[in-house]
């Protein structure tokens, strides 16, 4: 469908890509990713044919379409949210509007559209008429829209909302080929889940930047990789490009390792004998021998290690913030009444639930940012609130220079430390000594995080605080909160952040909030059981019995009522049952966990092994013996990754099953 052969793209002397090839085929599911700078959204122009490559062809197969959501800035002018999300063409939005203002001169014949204008109508109809309307109603309600909103003027809203409303027309749409720059930026985490399933039957191809693992783990077939001005294709989802990227850096680093060893035989005879007469010859050989190698590049290893300890806060009580009676309404839309709310020392609570359930408003309020109109919000024990939203950037002075601001606090810290954090958010070498008011959102926003990790509070505050993070600053953040001893309540849309940091889960929505004591992975399985509950209650006849079918509930008696004798003697054996099939189930799980255990163990042991002997001279001098050591140790780099995400899924049942 879509071929770029041999591009070439170079900006000021500095090479984007060299000789790069790729190729799209219907239906695709690519991801790509590469580090800030590496090219990523240069590719998508030069598809899109707003910049020319220097050198190279990019083939188009005939009437293929194309379209695109870049990552901020999409305009809006007078249309409505609607407009905005059927304009897949000027005429059908010119003729939607002819017609709709036709219906409000006309009520009563509206009824009558033979009596429109035929040309008008019959064309509206040919460009998909209302039917197109209801599908574009239908994705703005899958992107969090209230319908009330569907007729507001696009322009009143927030730059979050207009891009939604962007995306949404590029669905409706459904453009042969889609090009999505970090669709999931402006997304809450309801929206992400039924946009990643939307995505799922795209009957179209897609070829997406994200940042969001989760996200491209669940979507993509295939991995782009723009790294050292090269494109490297890999098969899979995110995870798997990290398997197969570093089998592929250790073959490589293996590879190096031994041209260099070769380059250093040949150089030392060329040292030894060039002044002889005897052997000039063949020291000029081996020379000419080396130039003739074809150079194996050196790995970058260009993902950043952490290995510094952040500052820690002040121990806090065991109750960090409560909020009792908490009533709080914008106009006629009551978001809370009534509402406690508590957070004890230790937790990492993840927010979730839809969009405008009252989320950041909850955050806002723990914060002290906004006032409840009724209620109480009492702190605990030395307790230290710290607030970061995505528009913290206020915060920060327009006048200093990077490394200013982020000395400005009161921990006693080294400039090395600090510059090193500053590394970690994408802040290297001379980006430092930058203006604050030269930086755009997205490095404010970076700066304001390493403020607060530098002087963290006990009690920290965070909406949606990955936005405008790459993969590496997201790893550093998740890296810092992971130390981090305070308490921590959190707005996330990043499923891989919340994973990696939550330890309880809140669902908000219509004012209510419902408690998970657990991960992320808990609450999916919770509330799942809950649906399938609901679903079999919702089956039941007026009795509580499934039509048709006998009912275990009605054998062994309902909670709270009294029982015959033959019938209680029949609850307890059930109940005897029960206990002892959870405890065949735990001996079978842990069985499984040790198993997984030890067959991890002796992989990691082969793959050293593996490693070491890549390492070795003489592994090379056996023809294809290093081809065929180096493909199992790709074999065991993957069986790992499955045993690994196995163990985790099983350990975590078997500690559910023990806590029952």
């Amino acid at each position: 469908m879509l071929t770029l052969s041999g591009i070439s793209k170079a900006y000021g002397g500095r090479i984007l890509f060299a000789d790069a090839t790729l190729q799209v085929n219907r239906r695709d599911r690519i991801g790509l990713v590469g580090p800030n700078g590496a090219g990523k959204t240069t590719l998508f122009s030069i598809i899109l044919g707003e910049e020319s490559a220097d050198e190279g062809k990019i083939t188009c197969e005939r009437g293929v379409t194309i379209g695109y959501l870049p990552q901020e800035n999409v305009p809006a002018d007078d249309e409505t949210v609607i407009e905005l999300a059927t304009a897949i063409t000027p005429e059908y939005t010119k003729l939607r509007r002819i017609l709709k203002r036709w219906d409000a001169n006309h009520p009563v014949e509206a009824s009558h559209p033979e009596e429109i204008h035929d040309d008008v109508h019959d064309r509206f109809n040919e460009l998909g008429g209302y039917r197109l309307e209801a599908k574009a109603k239908q994705i703005l309600a899958g992107l969090s829209f209230r319908e009330k909103d569907f007729e507001r003027a696009a322009r009143e809203m927030s730059g979050g909302w207009v891009m939604r409303a962007h995306l949404a027309r590029l669905l409706t749409q459904e453009p042969d080929l889609l090009l999505l720059d970090e669709p999931t930026n402006h997304l809450d985490l309801e929206a992400l889940l039924w946009f990643q399933e939307y995505l799922k039957n795209y009957p179209g191809a897609i070829l997406v930047i994200s940042h969001d693992r989760e996200f491209l783990n669940q979507l993509v077939g295939n991995i782009i990789e723009l790294r050292q001005n090269k494109i490297f294709r890999y098969r899979g989802g995110y995870d798997d490009y990290l398997v197969q990227r570093e089998a592929s850096e250790q073959q490589l680093l293996a590879a190096y390792k031994h041209q260099e060893r070769e380059i250093g035989r040949l150089m030392e005879f060329v040292n030894r004998f060039r002044a002889k007469n005897t052997k000039a010859t063949q020291a000029q050989s081996k020379l000419k021998q080396i130039e003739r190698m074809d150079k194996v590049e050196a790995p970058t290893g260009d993902d950043r290690k952490l290995d510094f300890q952040f500052p820690q806060p002040h121990r806090s009580g065991h109750r960090v913030v409560k909020l009792e009676g908490i009533h709080h309404a914008y106009g006629e839309n009551v978001v809370y009444r009534g509402t406690s709310f508590q957070a004890e020392r230790g937790q990492r609570i993840v927010l979730v639930g839809p969009n405008g359930a009252g989320k950041s408003t909850l955050l806002k309020i723990l914060a002290d940012v906004l006032k409840p109109q009724q209620g109480t919000r009492t702190l605990g024990h030395n307790v230290k609130a710290g607030y970061y939203s995505q528009y913290r950037v206020d915060m920060l002075q327009p006048d200093r220079t990077v490394l200013e601001e982020a000395f400005d606090t009161p921990q006693r810290l080294t400039e090395q430390f600090v510059r090193t954090l500053l590394g970690c958010f994408l802040f290297t070498g001379d980006d430092v000594f930058k203006k604050v008011e030269v930086l755009s959102g997205g490095e404010k926003s970076r700066l304001a995080l390493v403020k607060l990790l530098l002087d963290p509070p006990n009690l920290l505050l965070m909406d949606e605080p990955t936005t405008h993070l790459d993969m590496s600053s997201i790893d550093a953040l998740a890296y810092a909160l992971d130390q981090f001893e305070g308490t921590l309540v959190f707005i996330s849309h990043d499923v891989y952040f919340i994973r990696a940091l939550a330890n309880h889960v809140v669902h908000v929505n219509a004012g209510r909030l419902t408690h998970y004591p657990g991960g992320y992975q808990y609450y999916l399985d919770k509330t799942r059981a809950e649906s399938e509950r609901a679903g079999l209650t919702a089956g039941m006849d007026s009795k509580g019995r499934p039509g048709g079918a006998s009912n275990r509930r009605s054998k062994i008696g309902n909670a709270g009522e009294a029982m015959p004798a033959a019938s209680r003697k029949d609850q307890k054996r059930f109940e005897a049952e029960q206990r002892q099939a959870r405890s065949r189930e735990r001996r079978a799980q842990q069985e499984i966990v040790n198993r997984l255990e030890t067959e991890i163990q002796e992989l990691e042991i082969r793959k050293t092994e593996i490693i070491a002997e890549l390492e070795r001279p003489e592994t090379y001098e056996k023809a294809g013996h290093a081809l065929k050591i180096n493909r199992e140790l790709a074999g065991i780099q993957h069986r790992l990754s499955e045993l690994t995400l196995e163990w985790e899924q099983r350990a975590t049942q078997l500690a559910e099953l023990e806590a029952f």
